[in-house]
């Protein structure tokens, strides 16, 4: 019984100091103060993220309508700026209605900032 008390005892002397000294952490934040903001923050509701089928249609597109123009080395280079015309046009034209059907939440988001 005895020893079970003098455990007792060791236990809260022990947690009593462990409470009053604050870690290294806290006391490194003392000078830092925390900033929040609102972010809104896009989900794009999509299996393609990275618009390939859109840069892959268009790329195609302008490629065919670039061989379409010119003769011998000419044609060569109007098919390759077709093709990347289009790919970009592609890209962005999937990006636009991409963002057209995306849905927005607002995110809390919170940062130590030194004073």
């Amino acid at each position: 019984m005895k020893t079970h008390l003098l455990a007792v005892a060791a236990i809260a002397i022990a947690g009593t100091a462990a409470v009053s000294t604050p870690p290294a952490q806290a006391q490194a934040r003392r000078s830092q103060h925390q900033v929040c903001e609102n972010v809104r923050v896009k989900q794009i509701n999509s299996k393609d993220d990275n618009r390939l089928i859109g840069t892959g249609v268009g790329a195609v597109a302008g490629g065919l309508i670039g061989n379409q123009v010119g003769g011998g080395k000419g044609k060569t280079l109007a098919t390759v700026a077709g093709a990347v015309g289009g790919g970009y046009a592609g890209n962005r034209i999937q990006k636009s209605h991409q963002d057209k059907n995306a849905s927005y939440t607002t995110e809390r988001r919170c940062r130590w900032v030194d004073d």
